[in-house]
């Protein structure tokens, strides 16, 4: 894959994911989301759909992908523990408590500490000062996000945002791995089929449950179904060839995208002065790494 199509294929994940911030806090009314359990059987049906979709896809377009499946089974199941049922886990319960714009750019602390420390997981992912520069700018930017006249503030919504940023660098490590001998799809829908069902089980056990009914609010449901399959599928076949420091730069777009759907859908109020600071050190950081 060429560098150029890496970096649109990159840049579309991040609008399909920054998408999926407000439509899935949109989707807690219609869908009678309150608790804790209904969170995460939320989430366990969207990636059990999703997981099952991607596997069923990966069976009919390529059955011999599966050979390599069993030998890579634990690292692929890692995958889906840090990247679904943990991950979401954090992410779905902190969408309660902050706005679904500030989570998109607290996200990125993972991002900026796998930037920093490349080279301990892969020895050809080397830091260099373009990175350097670029997720300082990031960082810089996500502490001007939480900026107040009385200090920098974090509530618990943020410290379990950060935790699921921290999944998402480890599960992105481990897929990589995983990559060279299993291909991203089958990986990917094994992992969050796995990660789903669990997610399922969990949020049933806590009482979950959900209201879905064929009228226009299905179509959130539908939306969050297709825009993950595409936006996964989409990044873990460039995590596979591309350097994932650069492309967890790229991930700083997700919070731009994020905070104008936030305001579109949702009325959040994105017209404050530290989220333009903080889009424009991201935008920054993006440029610089990448040029």
């Amino acid at each position: 894959m060429s560098k150029k199509k890496s970096l649109l294929y990159a840049l579309v994940v991040m609008l399909l994911w920054g998408t999926l911030f407000p439509m899935v806090k949109l989707g807690y009314g219609p869908y009678g989301i309150s608790s804790t359990g209904d969170i995460l059987f939320f989430a366990g049906v969207r990636f059990t759909v999703c997981g099952a979709l991607i596997s069923l896809y990966a069976l009919i377009t390529d059955r011999d992908s599966y050979k390599a499946v069993l030998p890579s089974l634990v690292p692929i199941l890692l995958s889906g523990l840090f990247a679904i049922i943990l991950h979401y886990a954090f992410t779905y319960s902190a969408l309660k408590l902050t706005d679904s714009s500030k989570t998109a750019i607290l996200k990125q602390i993972g991002a900026l500490f796998y930037v920093c420390f490349s080279s301990l997981f892969f020895k050809d992912d080397k830091l260099t000062v373009k990175k350097l520069i670029g997720a300082l700018l990031g960082f810089v930017g996500v502490v001007a996000i939480n900026a107040r006249t009385d200090g920098i503030r974090f509530n618990m919504g943020d410290v379990l945002i950060i935790a699921a940023s921290f999944c998402t660098v480890f599960s992105n490590v481990i897929s990589k791995k995983v990559f060279a001998s299993v291909k991203p799809i089958t990986s990917t829908g094994i992992s969050q089929l796995f990660g789903g069902i669990i997610l399922l089980i969990v949020g049933k056990t806590m009482g979950g449950s959900m209201t879905f009914a064929w009228n226009p609010s299905a179509f959130i449901m539908i939306y969050i179904c297709l825009a993950s399959i595409i936006s996964y599928c989409f990044w873990f076949t460039v995590v596979k060839s591309g350097e994932l420091s650069k492309l967890f730069i790229i991930k700083f777009a997700e919070p731009v995208f994020a905070c104008v759907f936030g305001a579109l859908l949702l009325g959040e109020n994105i017209f404050r002065v530290q989220y333009l600071v903080a889009f424009l050190l991201i935008a920054g950081g993006i440029y610089i790494s990448n040029k």
